[in-house]
């Protein structure tokens, strides 16, 4: 056998697998081949969609199922043996495997991440790979787990049969989570970014140490009805008759699978706790409050719960973070872990000092990387108004009558202190316009409002717009506000995918969080956002990839320059932490504690002038009128404003917005690959196989079909390149086709032989086919009218005849560069 001619794939399967084997690990448990672990991340360029390669390992072994303790790369044995360790250690560093090998099939190198090994890298033969439990004794002794901290970390994680297993960030978080629990740490902070499952981590991390008898009752926190109910009928359904809701009103939830079930409940109408449970849901906000009589948390003596987990750890106002500590500190024995999205928090940031450092975090940034999250582009709308100011004119009036005061009105004042009532109708115009130009009026929508009213306005404002669509069904445009019943009442049929109505919802704050809106494909921003914990949110809401639906993407509609916070370098960065308490300072912030802006500067303790207060740290919904002596709202009708200014933003392949035509990006990227138009051919034509290079370039997102579309001519990819990239001018495939025709290339041929290459030649003009020399093509009309595939080939003396005829017409077309 010559070694060196065999592919990757044998040298995997007559070496590599059993040499493994051989060593101990067992094939259907241990042993996994070709795992692929990221999606390929989805690139969006005007209408065209598609997504890069996914990263994936030769190999992965496995302790347990979903404890994966080494990583094999292979290569052929042409390569040299070590040749796939730069890669595998890359891989390894994202699925955090402690241990990599490379091979050829001669041996192995052998290379220790553990940073507790003596000599870094090894060459191992084949007979020396190591055994599971060599390569676990060597990781704990690494990590300093004793047998009992073992026990923990090697807990079963849940399987329900159905093939589902953990994407491999999720894995990362659960076993992270795990071996800080079984080291005796008791705060623990993850942080994944909003649509990346935290809600079904938190659940393996319960389950493992529940089943395990290690954590033996359990408090899951929430602050939203939707997220304890929905995750009680889903990812907590294992949990069965163990688990309870803690709340005196029962209701039923229909599950995923569109079954329905009754929530069991742990309290009853006298606010008794029911404390036979093991597993317990609830609100923060219904197990505390104001008043003693309130505290329902204090029912449980503060040794009962073995493990808190809190979902969403970093939201709340003020007073609200205070009520979560509380319970907490009652508490306080308890293991407790913190999930949350947006761990960098202004004025009430102390999750990070309260739990303490994330044992792991998974932005959005390496969601969209993978492929797991939606990527966005972004239209910034600019009205006149709110670039250049509004001042009344003298003694203008507003609707009431009354005299507008004197002075520049500008974006902070719009909708809250003052309406321009032209603006919103001009606001609900634009988002219908776009609704109708992206040929799709019912892709789901969340409009941000300032406040209610204002999401009363533009609710209006919407239904005027869409007066057609509102009289097939009255509920395409809803608000849904914390003061709406009919709009609360639609929230469920909002964020199902097979529920058409309510399709647009105005809102203020209710829908910034926690509501898994998995279709949503466009969000308007027609307030300011000052919060980049509350932006990253908002961005959250439509950051979920939707496959069923094919929602690939979404669009952020920006009419307030909020997405600016985009600028900020710290957006998706690491979390950042504000206040630094001392050993003997309180866990809250001091009211007097500096506010940092996201330039860095400590601003002033009060209003400047100018500023308007936007929130008061109180209800997250302003009351709007005559309350308490609050001024109202002026009313100014009869004013115009029109768009100044219109811009739309693509994220580039580093994650950054760029403003730039999908010809221009095309054009930058394609001079990455080929330097000058002499790389290029001196590539193509040494490439027998064309097909490969489109396949590399649409991996990494560039469709030449899309650009070609957009040029509006038949255009082979050669000719796409050459004048985008080089500027020359393009052949259309009929031209070439001609070009070829006329030098009368076929002379040498037969009649017969003639006939099969005028015919792939017209195949190619009509169809583009770069694939001339598949023999397959011969079965197809209208060659197979010419005979049968043997026959033909025959005509060229045989396949190697064939093959080479073909490959001088490829030569002959692509002759001609302009």
């Amino acid at each position: 056998m010559d070694k060196k001619a065999l592919s990757e794939r044998d040298i995997c399967t007559k070496f590599i697998t059993p040499a493994v084997k051989k060593a101990g690990w067992d094939e259907m448990t241990q042993i996994r081949e070709e795992v692929s672990f990221t999606k390929g991340r989805i690139i969006v360029r005007g209408k065209m969609v598609s997504r890069g390669q996914g990263k994936r390992a030769d190999y992965i072994l496995y302790y347990k199922p979903n404890i994966p303790l080494a990583l094999i790369e292979a290569k052929d044995n042409t390569q040299a043996i070590g040749a796939g360790m730069q890669q595998g250690l890359e891989y390894a560093a994202t699925l955090d495997i402690p241990f990599v090998f490379s091979s050829n099939g001669d041996g192995f190198v052998f290379h220790d991440r553990t940073g507790n090994a003596a000599t870094v890298e090894t060459t191992l033969s084949l007979d020396d790979f190591p055994s599971p439990d060599e390569l676990w004794r060597r990781y704990a002794e690494a990590k300093g787990l004793t047998a009992e901290a073992e026990e923990i970390v090697l807990e079963d994680y849940y399987d329900d049969g159905s093939g589902k297993t953990p994407r491999y960030y999720q894995v990362n978080a659960v076993n992270a989570a795990m071996e800080a629990i079984a080291k005796g740490q008791n705060r623990i902070l993850l942080v994944m970014a909003t649509g990346t499952g935290k809600t079904y981590t938190s659940f393996q991390i319960i389950w493992r140490l529940w089943k395990g008898g290690h954590k033996k009752r359990i408090l899951f926190l929430a602050d939203r009805n939707v997220l304890v109910d929905q995750t009680m009928v889903n990812d907590f359904r294992p949990f069965g008759p163990a688990m309870a809701k803690l709340s005196a009103n029962s209701k039923t939830i229909e599950r995923d699978d569109g079954s329905k079930i009754e929530l069991p409940t742990a309290v009853d109408k006298k606010r008794r706790v029911d404390t036979a449970y093991e597993v317990y849901l609830g609100l923060y906000q219904s197990l505390t409050g104001p008043e003693e009589r309130q505290k329902l948390y204090k029912e449980f003596s503060p040794g009962f719960f073995d493990l808190i987990v809190i979902d969403e750890c970093h939201r709340g106002s003020a007073a609200e973070d205070s009520a979560w500590r509380e319970i907490l500190e009652h508490f306080s024995d308890a293991t407790q872990i913190g999930l949350t999205a947006t761990p960098k928090e202004t004025e009430y940031a102390s999750n990070i000092a309260y739990f303490g450092a994330p044992v792991y975090s998974y932005t959005l940034k390496q969601g969209i990387r993978d492929g797991f999250l939606a990527p966005y582009k972004v239209i910034k709308v600019h009205i006149d108004r709110d670039v250049q100011g509004y001042r009344p004119e003298k003694g203008q009036v507003d609707r009431d009558g009354n005299e507008i005061e004197d002075r520049i009105y500008n974006a902070k004042d719009f909708d809250r202190n003052l309406v321009l009532d032209d603006r919103t109708k001009l606001v609900a115009k634009k988002v219908t316009e776009f609704l109708k130009e992206s040929g799709d009026r019912y892709q789901k929508t969340i409009i941000f409002c300032v406040d209610q009213e204002h999401a009363a306005r533009m609710r209006q404002a919407l239904i005027n717009e869409n007066a057609d669509l509102v009289a097939e069904n009255h509920r395409y445009v809803m608000r849904i506000t914390g003061n709406d019943k009919e709009g609360l009442d639609q929230l469920g049929n909002f964020i199902d995918p097979e529920v058409r109505y309510p399709v647009l919802v105005t809102t203020s704050r209710l829908l910034s969080t926690g509501v898994d809106a998995q279709t949503c494909r466009l969000i308007v921003l027609d307030r300011e956002v000052g919060s980049m914990t509350e932006f990253k949110q908002i961005v959250g809401r439509g950051t979920r990839v939707h496959e069923d639906t094919r929602k690939f993407f979404f669009t952020l509609m920006d009419f307030r320059g909020a997405t600016n916070h985009f600028a900020d370098p710290d957006f998706d960065g690491e979390p950042v932490q504000i206040y630094e308490p001392g050993g003997d300072d309180p866990i809250t912030p001091p009211d007097n504690e500096p506010v940092i802006d996201d330039d860095g500067n400590e601003q002033a303790d009060k209003p400047g002038e100018g500023e308007t207060v936007i929130d008061d740290g109180g209800s997250t919904d302003i009351n709007i009128g005559d309350d308490g002596g609050k001024k109202g709202k002026i009313y100014v009708d009869g004013v115009p404003v029109v768009i100044v200014a219109e811009r739309i933003e693509y994220l580039d392949e580093n994650g950054k917005l760029v403003t730039e035509s999908l010809r221009d990006f095309t054009k930058k990227a394609l001079r990455k690959h080929f330097a000058s138009l002499d790389e290029f051919l001196k590539r193509w034509n040494s490439t027998e196989r064309k097909q490969a290079i489109i396949d590399e370039l649409a991996a990494e997102g560039l469709s030449l079909d899309v650009i070609a579309t957009e040029l509006g001519k038949d255009l082979d990819p050669f000719d796409v390149v050459c004048h985008i990239a080089f500027d020359r001018k393009p052949l259309t495939r009929q031209e070439r086709a001609a070009e070829v025709k006329k030098r009368d290339v076929f002379g040498k041929y037969g009649d017969q032989a003639r006939a099969v290459l005028d015919a792939l030649l017209t195949k190619y003009a009509d169809e583009g086919m770069l694939n001339l020399d598949d023999a397959n093509v011969l079965r197809i009309p209208p060659l197979n009218e010419l005979g049968t595939p043997v026959q033909l080939i025959k005509a060229f003396g045989g396949k190697a005849g064939f093959e080479d005829a073909v490959h001088a017409l490829q030569n002959e077309l692509y002759q001609a560069v302009a």
